[in-house]
């Protein structure tokens, strides 16, 4: 679609993602998808930080709490239909913004997916139960004999990206990695992506200080309400896993909350190891004027 420009905002998490995003949309008269498979779920509000209802009225948001944890749902699934709204909503606008801190779901919107092959349903069962009965160290122990070259690269904290990988191997014979990097499809839009960035010291103050607002917003009792439901793949989330440890009385409280913190600095630090291997992001600093953005932005739109 000539003339369609798809705007992603990227960044690590608490750096500002959505106050540019609504800042954007308001500006180009548009509407927002979201690329955080966190935010995905209805059940799960506080500890994923999903827009305020101000910033939800403000803008129309697409693929916010629309799931439930117990349905299934992945980043093929959201690739399909966040294509479907894209065309529908560039039948009528210029501009869409897009904002996520997930690197494989914006990757999927803006350059497709690799094709997989089928997975056997018998071998992915198994693999679900070693993960519940063993835990995630084995399986991560067997992706590195099994590919060492994803093993070294992939975010093998992330149980499903694990999961997948051992999935693919153990089905075909083959490796993960002979898959990744294939011929993917052309878009029909064009693809401006703004990544936004901190000093060190500032995004992890940012992320102190956003757990402590969690906390004190009831983040405490919604992972409470939740885990029963502990070991489905929605809620192997930062925020929720360190609580469940402290009803399980494997830490206290206070433990439990730095390692909120410390787990979601990594997690930002996994984020901006993602992003940083696109030399196509505009890199902004999060203290940028909005104006001052938005000018980079419509600087870039008229090179492309």
């Amino acid at each position: 679609m000539k003339g369609k420009y798809l705007v992603t905002v990227v960044g690590p998490t608490a750096i500002g993602k959505t106050k540019l995003a609504v800042k954007l949309a308001n500006y180009f008269k548009t509407e927002i998808i979201s690329a955080d498979s966190r935010q995905f779920y209805k059940e799960m509000s506080i500890g994923t930080a999903v827009p305020s209802s101000r910033d939800l009225e403000s803008v129309p948001h697409h693929f916010i709490q629309h799931k439930s944890i117990h349905e299934d749902y992945n980043v093929g699934d959201f690739e399909k239909d966040a294509l479907r709204v894209l065309n529908q909503l560039f039948a009528k606008k210029d501009y869409v913004i897009m904002v996520g801190g997930s690197g494989l779901y914006v990757d999927a919107v803006i350059y497709g997916l690799d094709t997989f092959p089928e997975i056997d349903k018998e071998i992915r069962f198994k693999l679900n139960m070693r993960h519940k009965d063993e835990g995630l160290e084995v399986l991560q122990n067997q992706l590195k004999t099994l590919d060492p070259e994803y093993y070294a690269k992939a975010d093998i904290q992330n149980p499903r990206r694990v999961l997948r990988a051992l999935e693919i191997c153990l089905s075909t014979g083959k490796t993960y990695s002979s898959f990744l990097n294939k011929t993917k499809p052309k878009r029909s839009f064009n693809s401006i992506i703004v990544g936004i960035t901190a000093d060190r010291e500032i995004l992890y103050d940012r992320i102190n200080q956003r757990v402590d607002r969690m906390m004190k917003n009831g983040l405490l009792e919604e992972a409470r309400a939740l885990y029963k439901f502990k070991d489905l793949n929605a809620l192997q989330t930062v925020g929720y896993k360190e609580l469940f440890d402290y009803f399980e009385g494997i830490q206290d409280l206070d433990f439990a909350i730095s390692e909120i913190k410390k787990n979601t600095r990594r997690y930002a630090k996994r984020q901006l190891t993602w992003y940083r291997k696109s030399a196509s992001i505009l890199w902004v600093n999060y203290s940028d004027p909005h104006d001052s953005i938005l000018n980079k932005i419509t600087k870039l739109k008229d090179t492309l």
